[in-house]
């Protein structure tokens, strides 16, 4: 066999998944019609929200934005705000574990300190990963920007890893988020070839043969395609300098005291590592849904319980300790800028959706995405009316920018679900304890 560039980066596993574009349909993991397929997602913050300041005061096309959802103006025609669904089952034992492991399960948490760990069945997006399996590289994505909690809440008698969690892939089994950027731009990218900085950068210079190689590529595109694939390899590079930046502060930073215990401690993020690796997380995410390496996937923005500082948006308190404001004017204004910067982040990642075109639309149009919360007012752990919006028009089968209310106590969030299932061509009878589409 002649060894080419092409060869040497297919034996070495380093490769380079590409956006969806008409000059490429033949290619594999594509579908065969010219209709760019459906992407479904699911992403978590955490501690809930101050409800005064996040429902519209009005209904339908017309509703006034509340002051958590004023970043929301720029893609208020893409979005549902959805209130008044509930968690039902949630509350016989009201807990921020239970609200965040049924969170996409909508089904009893089994409570237990670490052994036999149970949502009550599979989650949504591995439902319909299950279904989609076979047809992208990737069958799909679990991530996350906290690291996993181990430990055991004495009070409620519970597991922290259930409030870092929020995917099942069966009653017992559930999926660990990757919080490592690195580790999802190899997976979609390439094994690489060691963790030194050395195999780093060897890693690195297979990536640029990589991208000569997309250059070549280039050459047999039409126009617009080639515009397509110009902008999206320009965001892969963004992204691999982005994550440069992150290992090195991180090499960078003299180990803790702490480091030097048999099993170290995981303490929260420091602000710079957390929003650094946020804007890594959610780009790689665009990347991969741009590319059709999945089309499925989920995202917790921070664990449940999280003591994540904000100091960066002024704000002088840890998040879990101003959802627990006790009314306290302070801690209450707090708490809704926090909820404002997680809606910014969503709001940031829906626009780079928008800038893509696929078709006659956008990749956002061709996305139904899901941002919520396991909890409405953190104060109470109330799993009622639940905060939620859902972003994209599921390739036109959707119509956004509107407050819809449901009354609360009456309708499961997993009508949502099932409504999301059925937009992926499964036709499902029920899901947790939801058993009508809600749109």
């Amino acid at each position: 066999m002649k060894i080419t560039r092409r060869n040497l980066l297919r034996g070495l596993n380093v490769t380079l998944p590409l956006p969806w574009m008409p000059s490429l349909l033949a290619r594999p993991f594509t579908r065969s019609s010219d209709t760019p397929p459906l992407r479904s997602v699911f992403m978590y913050f955490p501690n809930g929200v101050w409800e005064q300041s996040w429902t519209p005061s009005q209904e339908g096309a017309d509703y006034p934005l509340s002051e958590t959802l004023q970043p929301l103006a720029p893609v208020r025609s893409d979005v549902l705000v959805l209130t008044g669904l509930d968690k039902v089952i949630s509350r016989e034992y009201i807990s921020h574990q239970t609200n965040t492991a049924n969170f996409l399960t909508g089904l009893r948490v089994h409570r237990t300190t670490g052994k036999q760990l149970s949502a009550g069945g599979i989650s949504v997006d591995q439902l319909i990963a299950s279904q989609l399996e076979g047809q992208t590289p990737i069958r799909n994505l679990v991530l996350g920007v906290e690291p996993v909690d181990p430990g055991v809440d004495r009070a409620n008698k519970t597991t922290t890893l259930y409030h870092s969690l929020i995917s099942w892939q069966s009653t017992y089994r559930p999926v660990l988020p990757e919080i490592s950027p690195r580790a999802v731009f190899d997976l979609l990218f390439g094994k690489p070839l060691g963790t030194t900085p050395q195999a780093r950068r060897a890693t690195g210079r297979l990536l640029d043969l990589v991208m000569q190689d997309a250059q070549d590529l280039r050459r047999k595109l039409g126009r617009d395609d080639r515009v397509k694939l110009d902008e999206y390899l320009a965001s892969v590079e963004s992204v691999e300098s982005r994550i440069r930046r992150v290992e090195r502060a991180a090499e960078d930073g003299t180990p803790p005291p702490a480091a030097r215990l048999p099993v170290p401690p995981q303490p929260p993020p420091s602000h710079l590592e957390f929003t650094d690796r946020m804007d890594a997380m959610l780009d790689l995410l665009v990347m991969a849904l741009q590319s059709d390496a999945t089309r499925v996937a989920s995202m917790m923005l921070a664990n449940d319980v999280s003591n994540q500082t904000f100091g960066f948006i002024d704000v002088p308190y840890a998040h879990h300790e101003v959802s627990h404001h006790q009314n306290d004017p302070g801690k209450i204004q707090a708490y809704e800028r926090i909820t404002r910067w997680y809606v910014e982040q969503f709001v940031s990642f829906l626009q780079k959706l928008k800038s893509i075109p696929e078709a006659d639309g956008t990749l956002l149009d061709n996305s139904q995405i899901l941002f919520g919360s396991g909890m409405s007012d953190g104060n109470r752990h109330d799993p009622d009316n639940l905060p939620i919006l859902l972003a994209g028009r599921a390739a036109g089968t959707l119509t956004s920018g509107r407050h819809l209310g449901f009354r609360s106590g009456d309708t499961p969030l997993c009508n949502l679900y099932l409504s999301m299932l059925h937009r992926n061509a499964i036709r499902a009878d029920r899901f947790g304890d939801g058993t009508e589409p809600l749109l």
